[in-house]
């Protein structure tokens, strides 16, 4: 299967918090958070562009204008929207929700602290394949990089838990999904409900389909993240 992954647009949930990186968070957005001396969305863009994704919708709450404003429409050859989650912190499912009008029928979804240096293109095509409603990427973490939450077996996601740990959980979610908008009907618009929450879902209906992948992941929503990140993307 030969697809155009540059058709393919993805979502970056960039709306939250961010109170594990207090007080740098306190009066800029995560996406804005010096990494390397370039704001993390910069770094994000670039790899994104390098691996043939040309659109982005931006799931912005706290602070989000400042992304807006020092963003704009495109950058680092990505075109850019803007879905902002309102009043109220929609969660990352509801987030999506929201931005289901400008995403299409189908898209991914990338966590807005996360450098993920893989291809995407034989994710898209592997879920394409699948015939499933929902992909989400794996990686065996071991519990090495952060607390493992996945039972993946003989090519299937069998468990998907961020609450209830098992010691048969040896790989993590490692960041990037990809769905079809019709799973997310079954929400009301301006629900308040979590990603992992649809997943799981997706889960015990066999409609998820896993993808296991080799390079490690890097993200910044941590101070260990950020500091090893920084490292790893300073000019050398």
């Amino acid at each position: 299967m030969n697809i155009s992954i540059s058709k393919i647009p993805i979502a970056i949930l960039a709306g939250g918090l961010a109170t594990r990186l207090r007080p740098i968070t306190e009066k800029i957005p995560k996406s804005l958070v010096p990494v390397a001396g370039e704001p993390f969305l910069a770094h994000q863009l670039r790899l994104l562009h390098a691996r043939g994704i040309r659109r982005a919708v931006l799931c912005i709450g706290y602070l989000g204008e400042m992304i807006q404003h020092d963003f704009g429409n495109e950058a680092f050859g990505v075109k850019l929207e803007y879905s902002f989650d309102g009043e109220k912190l929609l969660g990352t499912g509801g987030a999506i929700k929201r931005a289901l009008p400008k995403l299409g029928d189908e898209f991914f979804v990338l966590y807005g602290d996360s450098y993920l240096p893989i291809d995407y293109a034989p994710v898209a095509e592997f879920f394409q394949s699948s015939g499933k409603l929902g992909c989400m990427t794996v990686y065996r973490n071991e519990g090495k990089f952060d607390t493992s939450n996945v039972i993946f077996r003989d090519g299937e996601i069998a468990v998907y838990d961020k609450k209830l740990k098992s010691p048969e959980m040896r790989h993590i979610d490692y960041g990037l999904s990809l769905f079809k908008a019709s799973v997310f009907d079954a929400y009301a618009a301006d629900q308040v409900f979590d990603l992992a929450e649809v997943m799981g879902k997706l889960v015990r209906e066999k409609q998820l389909a896993g993808y296991e992948v080799r390079e490690r992941f890097y993200e910044m929503g941590s101070p260990v993240g950020l500091a090893e990140l920084e490292a790893i993307l300073k000019p050398k």
